[in-house]
């Protein structure tokens, strides 16, 4: 049997982009692998608003872990989720997080720096390695800096101030780095130029598409919280004209979805 974590680095290598797209439950997931995507990911903002949490290191780990477990289980693809902080700055902790993780079946982890201190998410990050390879998986670690995301340095400095985080980051033992927020193509070239690993773009609006990613450097496209507006917009704006008039006409033009009770070994 191919090793899924073994699949989920090779993804990388290019030279096309992974294109991954981010469920928040098992149904999703699903919908996706159908699709054809080539391995899954998780939002940790839309798994934590289908929970009933607000995003930011809030979701209970116990449930974080339910649903990459069921997110596994309902596909045949190397599966990372989105661990936000860890949902602790205490190492010994987050290494019980990871271990649960990669017990989950995930292969990958999303890992950000956020507000924190740079060093202690290097820390953070050598835990994490240290804890997969414990368990016997070669985990990919995604290290995320929110440098552009949350202007947390101005102007010119932003791109320095992004290499030398991803340059520690890479040293405590990540296997690529993720830089949410940039989409003009300039500063995308030149993370991709300065980053020595593989390095993950977010989806915004005005993002380039997929093959000239791939020219630039990149080597993953990752939705974010995409699927789930589009999917809960919809419900949106259908639920006020069914409210209204009780009849099906408010559902009936979003499209079918396929049986999922076959789906998933049902009747």
């Amino acid at each position: 049997m191919t090793d899924p974590a073994a699949t989920f680095h090779a993804l990388h290598a290019g030279p096309e982009v992974l294109i991954l797209p981010n469920a928040w439950d098992a149904a999703s997931a699903a919908l996706m692998a159908a699709a054809g995507a080539k391995a899954v990911a998780t939002s940790s903002a839309a798994v934590a608003w289908a929970q009933g949490f607000p995003d930011g290191d809030a979701l209970p780990v116990s449930r974080l872990i339910a649903v990459i477990a069921d997110v596994v289980r309902v596909t045949n693809l190397p599966v990372t989720a989105d661990i936000e902080g860890g949902y602790t700055d205490d190492l010994a902790t987050l290494s019980e997080t990871i271990r649960q993780v990669v017990g989950a079946g995930a292969v990958g982890i999303n890992l950000e720096d956020g507000l924190r201190d740079p060093e202690l998410h290097a820390r953070k990050i050598a835990a994490a390695r240290q804890a997969a390879e414990a368990e016997g998986v070669a985990l990919y670690i995604n290290a995320r800096t929110d440098i552009y995301l949350r202007d947390l340095a101005q102007g010119e400095a932003a791109l320095p101030e992004t290499l030398r985080r991803a340059a520690l980051y890479l040293d405590a033992g990540a296997s690529g780095i993720f830089t949410p927020g940039p989409a003009d193509e300039a500063v995308i070239g030149a993370l991709a130029d300065g980053i020595k690993a593989p390095l993950n773009i977010m989806l915004r609006p005005t993002t380039p598409a997929a093959q000239r990613l791939a020219s630039l450097g990149v080597r993953r496209l990752s939705s974010a919280t995409a699927p789930f507006r589009a999917a809960y917009g919809a419900l949106v704006e259908a639920l006020p004209g069914y409210l209204e008039t009780g009849t099906f006409g408010s559902f009936a033009g979003w499209g079918q979805v396929p049986d999922l009770d076959a789906v998933f070994g049902g009747r």
